[in-house]
């Protein structure tokens, strides 16, 4: 295809498929779609990324959340978790909005540029799978928007392959971040915890 799914509207031909995984006591099913990252299956970070991922409580964001995979699974193992689904990619949130009412959990979907859109939102836990191709540039802007919004104590969550800049990104997140560490590392992605925000810390 010729667009990537981190653009707005997605020109490939629809070409629906099945996807469905279990986490932690939930079994899931979803409709994926062209257009929308990893099609037709959950990709290995963004499982890598779950079994790394404490229980959830309060508020939680699902940046970049494509069809829904991780903003769902959330929210079915964590009852009492507030969780909204985030991403620039419309053909992406439809499927979102569809599959949270098909696993029947409420989350809320967001039309949003990064938080472009949630401007006056902050979390308690953020998780995000970055746009890699869309390029450091992007990536890099939206852990700083993580950034300026967490809450009190509240953690990022992130997943990148070491091959696609895990220990630079690493270096990055402690110039925003007063506690950064890396919680887990497997088939060549590390999951990299940050929090305390420095700005938030010195206003």
């Amino acid at each position: 295809m010729n667009d990537q799914y981190f653009t707005a509207d997605p020109h490939s031909a629809s070409r629906p498929a099945e996807c469905a995984f279990a986490y932690r006591g939930a079994q899931l099913r979803f409709e994926t779609d062209s257009g929308v990252f990893s099609r037709g299956e959950l990709d290995e970070g963004s499982r890598i990324l779950l079994d790394a991922l404490p229980e959830v409580k309060g508020t939680a964001l699902d940046l970049g959340c494509g069809w829904g995979a991780v903003g769902i699974a959330l929210a079915a193992a964590n009852a009492g978790a507030d969780v909204t689904m985030a991403d620039v990619n419309r053909r992406a949130l439809s499927l979102a909005e569809k599959n949270a009412e098909r696993n029947r959990v409420a989350c809320r979907t967001v039309e949003s540029d990064g938080f472009s859109a949630l401007q006056r939102d902050e979390f308690d836990f953020i998780v995000t799978n970055p746009p890699i191709r869309a390029g450091k540039q992007v990536i890099y802007r939206l852990f700083a928007e993580c950034a300026q919004h967490l809450k009190e104590g509240g953690a990022l969550y992130l997943v990148i392959r070491k091959q696609q800049g895990a220990e630079s990104a690493m270096r990055y997140l402690q110039t925003l971040f007063g506690q950064v560490e890396r919680v887990s590392r497997e088939k060549g992605f590390w999951v990299l915890k940050a929090m305390q925000p420095l700005e938030k810390e010195t206003e």
